[in-house]
């Protein structure tokens, strides 16, 4: 890389589609026609030269993204290949960081699927400026027999899809700026919406724009309208600029005048076709007729080749197998090579022009709101935004570089040499031992300046280009290229930034379509391996940018994939390259959680005073000095939802690391409103509900668990009282004031009345065991009643009740209560614990379980088949559909997380393999059944028998399992059917 001086000429892209779309084919064409002979062309599409790793090629997906350089022409072209599965997403996002383009294919059979939506998504958050690829254009000829107008009416529907899933986006950005403009958010964000606005109406891809290829990777030809256009060109006699604006759409060529006219200007009963159609789809049909068609004019491939000058060796002409001959002719008539990466060229940005527009994803502005900072910092800090912004490759530019993942390799792979011819030192391991056969890289993009091996960025000892195929010693690389950097595997956990200096602003995190949901126990099977067991889990952990290793409370270390194959594949390299020790995986530990029946609504009437209400649960302290009583009710789904999504940003606001309130809670709060409000059919009651919730929002104390969690703990209200002499623990709408929803108040103060001095300390004591309520709360939200799992969407009105010391007679009498039980502040955490846990007990608790959004193809035949296994694993089917000019029924669903284990196998099995399933976690859904419920009125014991033959319901058999597995208590009869046993005869 270090030969392309000139960044104008670099581009750096990525593959992205959805899996088995042909992104890997598609990069086998490109490196046997531009990567200096690393592939034979022959190759190409059946060597998958990019899955480099033996479970890619076992199992016929790409799991890592991959990359290499092509030269082409004058041009330097990083290409990443990614995964399409979606198990293997985070690789999807580290490619697009270091991108400024993508590659989207969409199978022309199949058309757009979930991940199709994914990757657009991604690579509309990463600011990448996409180009559309159509892939499979012969299943449309050889297998659907489709005619080619029909083809066409496919291939209008497919772009006009991922135009409406880019304009949904363009849409969503539209409408959030108009929500920060109308919140009032100070900054300059305003003027970079105006290039969303100015081109709102364009379509994003466009055949006659030039950013829309037509392509059969397998066979190794592709097309775009702009070669099409200039050999027309000089048969028509019109330009090529016209013809390519006229190549696709509804535009017609009348032969008698030659002129190219709109639809309506036909003569009446006209069977004219689409330019398209005419003079691009129909020669193609004929061509693939012509060979593969037992009467097909074997003339017309003859007459190509001379009209063309196609150089095809006649052995391959002879060549017995009609479909290598049609491979040899279109691979040569329209290399695909050509028009990828000409179409790369042209539409897709240099690093110059990439980083001034993603900039502010990047590096988004931020503001100091803090007095004192030296403002030679804030300006050397400006400088490198600046310089990131314009690319500046100068030596004298601050050295600025983003690592997206940090990845293994074998030592063996690295090179021997080093760009001088020097021998490199591969022996020494960043753990330090030597001991460990993987080196770790960092796969990085510089953004400014020159990196040099061995400059002081952090550490660093070598520097590779990964990009030849294989590892290549280079001694410095400018901005604009993406690099393998060694030496920072002691420093570097997952992502990073580096730089020069230290006064710069860290990137953006990068955004993740799912969260590592699939969670196991792993242990080794002899216990004297528990210490290469967990270095080999820290070498994982560093290697996979999306796995989670943590260690549960039992002690066990539990290790989270994003789903079953990631799941296998990390086994396979935690014992075959990392740990390399025997392993004992448990069976995957899934998360639920636990809530209430009932209308947050209705709840939110009969919320009284306790005082009044028999709606509470009261506790009390074992030394009889503190009374609590707790309410719970049910939050409304949207404000649930709301602080499910914003922990990250709750976190940083509560904790008081952004010092501006976010408009994120403020704006929702009157979606809240309008989502729930409409059950109510009353106006005034829809008004009075409204306010309601906005009063309690200004009550907020606390949130959990974790402080962030999806449950409120509610401030008491301050007009409860109580005859005796107890006093209140009021609380602090701590929560409602981080977020803006209410000005500093004063409940912490003591009231103006206390009169006598013993009053006075009484409120101090229960001012400063406020935090021993909250703690209290958190433990509960925590660990729910039903089988220790965290609470959902639950909102608690904590009422803490302190009583002054009874006086004694004898002075060692009154220090016997202090030392009969715990401390006080304990007694209080743990009645508090209990009298929210008794209270969710109270109230009909439930189980809620997480949900896949499932999305299935299959065959008509095997339809029944799909639909018995979706019936066994509790699945509720959304829509079902049968794609368009396809023998194929598409069918969404939704599938418990809890059932999803061995889904994929189960029906493959089922439907001898026809039929092909991508879950994707969708949300937390309530499960409907009692966990506790016994048949109590005549027409339930009728229909499920008295209590004691009542079987377990799911809910019961979930709930169960989960105690059973965490060594709680669990109801069970432990002997089955023993009326059984008086039946049998008996046997003399």
């Amino acid at each position: 890389m270090g030969d392309f001086d000139d960044t104008h000429n670099i581009r750096n892209i990525c593959i992205l589609a959805h899996v088995d779309h042909g992104k890997t084919t598609l990069a086998d064409h490109l490196i046997a026609a531009t990567g200096g002979g690393l592939l034979h062309p022959k190759l190409a599409g059946k060597l998958r030269f990019m899955d480099y790793l033996d479970e890619e090629q076992r199992r016929a997906i790409t799991m890592k993204s991959s990359s290499i350089a092509l030269h082409y022409k004058d041009y330097s072209i990083n290409l990443i290949d990614s995964p399409g599965h979606m198990d293997f997403c985070s690789e999807v996002s580290t490619a697009a960081r270091l991108s400024d383009g993508g590659l989207v294919l969409v199978d022309a059979v199949e058309g757009v699927h979930i991940q199709t939506h994914a990757v657009l998504r991604q690579a509309w958050i990463e600011k990448l400026t996409p180009c559309l690829v159509l892939n499979k254009i012969d299943r449309l000829i050889c297998e659907l027999k489709m005619s080619p107008m029909e083809a066409y009416n496919r291939l209008l529907k497919i772009v006009h899809e991922v135009n409406g899933i880019m304009s949904a986006y363009r849409s969503e950005k539209y409408l959030s700026d108009v929500d920060s403009i109308r919140a009032g958010l100070s900054g300059d964000g305003g003027d970079e919406n105006l290039e969303f606005i100015e081109d709102d109406d364009e379509d994003t891809f466009q055949p006659q724009k030039g950013n829309v290829a037509f392509a059969c990777a397998l066979d190794g030809w592709g097309f775009s309208i702009h070669e099409f256009a200039e050999f027309y060109a000089s048969k028509l006699g019109a330009s090529s600029a016209a013809l390519q604006k006229a190549l696709w759409g509804p535009r017609f060529f009348n032969p008698k005048t030659r002129m190219i006219t709109v639809k309506k200007f036909l003569d009446a009963g006209s069977r004219e076709r689409p330019m398209f159609v005419q003079f691009v789809l129909e020669p193609l049909w004929q061509v693939y007729q012509s060979a593969l068609e037992p009467d097909g004019d074997k003339g017309l491939l003859e007459k190509v080749i001379k009209s063309f000058n196609l150089n095809v060796p006649p052995r391959e002409l002879l060549n017995k197998d009609p479909k290598a001959v049609l491979q040899s002719v279109m691979s040569r008539w329209l290399p695909l090579s050509d028009a990828i990466l000409s179409m790369v060229v042209k539409c897709m940005p240099d690093p110059i022009a990439a980083q001034s527009f993603r900039i502010s994803r990047l590096i988004p502005k931020r503001e100091v709101l803090l007095d004192g900072v030296d403002s030679s910092v804030l300006a050397e800090a400006d400088l490198v935004r600046k310089s990131i912004e314009v690319c500046d490759s100068s030596p004298e530019a601050p050295c600025v570089a983003f690592v997206s993942k940090m990845f293994a390799v074998p030592t063996k792979m690295l090179p021997q040499r080093g760009p001088n011819g020097e021998i490199l030192s591969n022996s020494t391991d960043e753990n330090g031992n030597g001991e460990s056969d993987e080196c770790f890289l960092a796969f990085a993009r510089i953004f400014s300046g020159v990196l040099c091996s061995g400059q002081r960025v952090f550490v660093l000892s070598a520097l590779y280009d990964p990009l030849r195929g294989s590892l290549k010693p280079v001694a410095s690389a400018k901005a604009g290229n993406v690099v393998a950097i060694r030496g920072l595997g002691q420093h570097i956990l997952k992502s990073a930034t580096l730089s020069s200096t230290k006064n710069c602003w860290p990137f953006s995190s990068m955004a993740f379509q799912v969260a590592p949901t699939l969670r196991v126990a792993i242990e080794p099977s002899d216990p004297a391996d528990s210490g290469a067991l967990m270095k080999g889990l820290r070498l994982l952990n560093r290697a996979d940018p999306f796995v989670e290793v943590t260690v549960s409370s039992t002690g066990e270390h539990v290790l989270a994939a994003a789903g079953e194959v990631h799941l296998e594949r990390c086994i396979k390299d935690l014992k075959e390259r990392f740990a390399k020790v025997s392993l004992e995986v448990s069976p995957p530990l899934v998360s639920f959680k636990e809530t209430i029946e009932g209308d947050a609504s209705i709840m939110l009437d009969n919320l009284k005073s306790s005082t009044r209400s028999l709606g509470f649960v009261e506790k009390m302290t074992p030394n009889g000095r503190c009374v609590v009583r707790v309410q719970v009710m049910k939050l409304p789904s949207a404000l649930t939802t709301v602080l499910d999504k914003s922990t990250d940003i709750l976190g940083d606001i509560i904790g008081g690391k952004l010092g501006q309130t976010t408009s994120n809670l403020e704006t929702e709060r009157s979606s809240i409103v309008k989502d729930e409000s409409p059950i109510e059919k009353d106006k005034d009651r829809a008004e009075k509900y409204k306010l309601k919730w906005q009063e309690f929002l200004k009550r907020i104390w606390a949130l959990g668990p974790r402080q962030v969690g999806p449950n409120i703990l509610f401030t008491p209200d301050s007009k409860t009282l109580r005859n005796d002499s107890s006093v209140l623990i009021r609380g602090s709408p701590h929560v409602s004031e981080r977020l803006g929803l209410v000005e500093c108040s004063g409940n912490g103060e003591m009231p103006a009345d206390t009169a006598s001095e013993e009053l006075g300390a009484l409120y101090m004591e229960a001012e400063g065991l406020q935090n021993s309520v909250v703690s209290g709360f958190q433990l509960a939200t925590a660990a729910g009643p039903l089988c220790d799992e965290p609470m959902w969407g639950l909102a608690f009105v904590i009422e803490a009740f302190i009583h002054p010391l009874a006086e004694q007679s004898d002075d060692s009498e009154s220090i016997q209560p202090s030392e009969q039980y715990a401390i006080f502040t304990g007694q209080v955490m743990t009645a508090v614990k209990d009298a929210c846990r008794a209270a969710v007990l109270q109230k009909k608790p439930r189980l809620v379980e997480a949900m896949y959004f499932c999305e299935l193809n299959t065959p008509t035949e095997y339809l029944g088949s799909m639909y018995a296994v979706l019936n066994r694993k509790r699945a509720q089917v959304l829509n079902e559909e049968m794609q368009e000019g396809s023998p194929f029924f598409s069918v969404q669903a939704y599938v418990p997380v809890s059932e999803s284990f061995g889904f994929a196998e189960d029906l493959r099995r089922s439907t001898a393999g026809a039929a092909g399933a991508l879950l994707v976690l969708s949300h937390w859904e309530e499960l409907p059944e009692d966990p506790f419920f016994v048949p109590k009125t005549e027409e339930e014991i009728e229909e499920f028998g008295d209590g004691s033959s009542v079987l377990p319901n799911t809910a019961r058999k979930l709930m169960d399992a989960v105690r059973r597995r965490k060594g709680l208590p669990v109801e069970e009869k432990v002997v089955q059917f023993a009326t059984k046993q008086r039946t049998r005869a008996r046997k003399v």
